[in-house]
């Protein structure tokens, strides 16, 4: 009877699995045309890590990635802290519309695009040890407020055959920071 109730639990099993490694969608406002943004600010992105800078490196990559499209102008990093000062804003990750209001017209930006990381390190399962990164971010539009576009991405992380066989070491963090941001981009433009 046991093994009856093994071989029914197996389906089961293989399907809470696979709805738990179901992907995110990233997204998209329908009735927004993406081909009026121009100029985009990279915000400073919110840290859930005990990385002191995760959020800043997060940041920096995304925003060069981002620029290297050529799709939009990103504004400088020090231009957008800049601006952040002259407003006062309570929290440059995450603002307000109000806020919005404020900084848009000072940087002549079209978009905002703010972000949050959750992930940035070493992980280990077992004695198997590798680095994952893991962002969301989110793009508002400055003439509304309103969010047009959101995704997330998880790279990295200890595979199964690493946890099987014991292995580890995974790519370099820099690695990964790059493929998390490539996915994001590619969500982006899809």
């Amino acid at each position: 009877m046991s093994v009856v109730r093994s071989r029914l639990a197996v389906p089961w099993l293989l399907l809470a699995l696979l709805a738990g490694c179901a992907k995110h969608r990233p997204y998209h406002d329908p009735n927004m045309d993406f081909s009026g943004v121009k100029t985009v600010a990279v915000m400073p992105f919110w840290n859930l890590t005990q990385n002191q800078q995760s959020a800043d490196r997060v940041r920096e990559v995304f925003s060069n990635a981002l620029l290297s499209t050529r799709a939009v102008y990103v504004m400088p990093n020090g231009e957008v802290a800049r601006a952040i000062s002259r407003v006062g804003l309570t929290s440059s990750s995450s603002p307000t519309a109000e806020e919005m209001a404020k900084l848009c017209p000072m940087l002549k930006a079209d978009a905002v695009i703010t972000g949050v990381v959750k992930e940035y390190g070493e992980v280990r399962a077992t004695s198997a040890v590798s680095n994952v990164v893991s962002v969301g971010v989110q793009m508002q539009e400055c003439a509304t407020g309103k969010v047009v576009w959101a995704a997330t991405s998880t790279k990295g992380g200890v595979t199964w055959a690493a946890r099987l066989l014991g292995t580890g070491g995974g790519e370099p963090l820099n690695d990964v920071t790059e493929d998390a941001v490539d996915d994001l981009l590619r969500k982006l433009f899809q």
